[in-house]
């Protein structure tokens, strides 16, 4: 069975958690009970607060915390990844308030570009994984906007909001 799970915020990271048990090794032939052969995760990206929302504004780059999350909730040394990718720099010039992780997805996207492709191009040199994560600006695969324009409502008055 193939599954696919979409949404953002800590919602879909505890969704993931939980599916990551059922997914079937992939060497492993079809068993009797009911087993996922595929885990995507299609994350919806519109953080703009702490380090996501620094990292989008002085990168022009997708906010990377929900994927960060999501990538941690298919890791198979999942307590591991999440002290590494939760880590927060208390101090230091740039750093203080950044995690580690936000950095890593930084990198990689300045490297790869991966937050704009298809997540398979990053899929070799990330960390294992039961799933795999995509972004909802992969135009190949899914029909949503690539821009990285904040995300706001009309509020009262007619003036425009986050």
């Amino acid at each position: 069975m193939r599954v696919v799970a979409m949404g953002g915020g800590t919602g879909l990271s505890t969704l993931l958690r939980g599916l990551k048990t059922f997914v079937a090794d992939s060497a492993a032939p079809p068993g009797p009970s009911p087993s996922i052969r595929r885990l995507t995760a299609i994350v919806t990206v519109t953080d703009e607060g702490g380090s996501s929302g620094r990292l989008r504004r002085e990168f022009g780059m997708l906010p990377p915390g929900d994927i960060r999350n999501c990538l941690v909730a298919l890791a198979e040394d999942e307590q591991l990844l999440t002290r590494l990718f939760r880590y927060r720099f208390s101090d230091g010039r740039g750093l203080a308030g950044h995690s580690f992780g936000n950095l890593f997805l930084a990198a990689l996207t300045h490297l790869l570009d991966a937050l704009r492709r298809p997540p398979e191009s990053a899929d070799s040199r990330r960390p294992a994984a039961a799933g795999r994560v995509e972004d909802h600006a992969n135009p190949g695969s899914h029909p949503a906007p690539r821009d990285d324009s904040p995300r706001r409502a009309p509020a009262a008055g007619g003036a425009f909001g986050h």
